[in-house]
């Protein structure tokens, strides 16, 4: 059996068994707050649990590193979406310790992607259209600082209200324990 096999198996069942009535809410954050964290697997229940929010609670993005890299990429136009469309008065950036973004060097990733396949055509023609593949592909050295330059991207946005409040925030995927690195009341 394959894993979306077992997963359509199981989602039968819940379905079935109307396991979906307890988690059912509206589009709107309870909480009235936006998270973008990262993708880590560690951050999926724990996260929630040291925060405090359940379903329905808040607007939840993630990716690689929790980081927002570009003013008018997708994870921007979701913050903005969830503050103007959904109702979102806060913003919170939830970075952590031992993020795989934290290090990660362009290099040693193509060398992983040529292994797995990449055409070798495909890094001239990108670097050829004006694309920046190992810019794109560098990690950051500081999660605290990587945090603080996606609060600002954020904060700084010349579509962003500046009455919405921007926190910066670093967990610790052990514990979950909080640490503020911006406190957007302050600014």
């Amino acid at each position: 059996m394959t894993l979306i096999s077992e997963i359509l198996d199981y989602n039968n069942k819940f379905v079935e068994d109307k396991e979906y009535e307890k988690y059912e809410t509206t589009k709107f954050p309870n909480k009235k707050m936006v998270i973008l964290t990262c993708m880590d697997t560690r951050l999926v229940e724990l996260l929630p649990k040291a925060m405090n929010v359940k379903n329905g609670d808040i607007k939840l993005i993630k990716n690689a590193g929790a980081i927002v890299s570009h003013p008018f990429g997708s994870v921007m136009r979701s913050i903005l979406v969830a503050v103007y469309e959904l109702g979102a008065k806060e913003v919170a950036i939830v970075g952590h310790h031992g993020c795989g973004m934290n290090g990660l060097e362009p290099n040693s990733f193509l060398e992983k992607c040529k292994e797995g396949g990449l055409d070798e055509t495909v890094l001239p023609t990108l670097m050829n259209a004006g694309i920046d593949v190992k810019s794109w592909l560098t990690g950051f050295q500081s999660v605290e600082e990587s945090v603080e330059q996606s609060v600002n991207m954020v904060k700084n946005h010349p579509m962003f209200p500046k009455h919405i409040s921007v926190h910066g925030l670093v967990i610790c995927p052990e514990t979950g324990k909080l640490d503020v690195v911006v406190d957007g009341y302050e600014r």
